[in-house]
C-alpha cells in the first residue's frame, strides 16, 4: 500500500440529464490505444505540507495549461484507488474550451529497457462527456465521484 495522495476537480456544466463533466484521457504509451475506463478527473500527487484543496487547483492547472474557473469548490469526497492510492475530488462549475488545452508533460524510459528517455503529455486530450457516458469512460474506481456528483446536483435540485 502508497502513502500516495492525489487532489483534482471534476468540472461539471449543465443542469440534470444536460450535466456534462470535463474528463482527460490519460496520456503516455501506456493508454494510448485505449478509451473505456482511461479517462480521469484532471488530478495530480501533492505532499504532505500542501493542502488538498490548493493541490487540486494548482494540479488543474499543470495538467490542462489552464487556470480552473473561479468558484467554490463542492467535496466529493476520496477513493483508494486499485493502486493504492488516496484520490481526494471536488466539484466545480464552471465551462472552459478542451481547444485551449495545453497539457503538462511527464518523461519516462520509452521502450521500456531501452536506455531513453521520452516525453509524454499528462493528458492527451480533454472532453466534455455527459454524465453516462462519463461512465465508460472514467477509470473504474473515480466512477463513484460521477456518482457523488449526481447526488450533489440533485439534492441542489430539491431544495431550490
Amino acid at each position: 500500500m502508497t502513502g500516495k495522495r492525489s487532489a483534482g476537480i471534476l468540472l461539471y456544466r449543465g443542469t440534470g440529464p444536460a450535466t456534462e463533466v470535463l474528463l482527460g484521457h490519460m496520456g503516455g504509451p501506456f493508454w494510448a490505444a485505449k478509451d473505456e475506463h482511461a479517462w480521469s478527473v484532471p488530478k495530480g500527487e501533492y505532499e504532505g505540507d500542501e493542502l488538498p484543496e490548493a493541490a487540486a487547483r494548482r494540479e488543474f492547472q499543470e495538467e490542462l495549461g489552464l487556470p480552473p474557473p473561479a468558484g467554490d469548490l463542492r467535496p466529493l469526497g476520496t477513493v483508494r484507488q486499485t493502486g493504492g492510492k488516496l484520490v481526494t475530488v471536488w466539484a466545480l462549475a464552471g465551462d472552459l474550451d478542451p481547444e485551449l488545452i495545453t497539457p503538462g508533460t511527464f518523461a519516462m524510459e520509452w521502450p521500456r529497457g531501452s536506455g531513453r528517455t521520452r516525453e509524454f503529455p499528462e493528458i492527451d486530450r480533454v472532453a466534455w462527456l455527459d454524465l453516462g457516458r462519463a461512465r465508460t469512460k472514467i477509470i473504474a474506481k473515480q466512477q463513484v465521484f460521477l456518482d457523488r456528483l449526481g447526488e450533489l446536483l440533485d439534492g441542489a435540485a430539491r431544495t431550490r
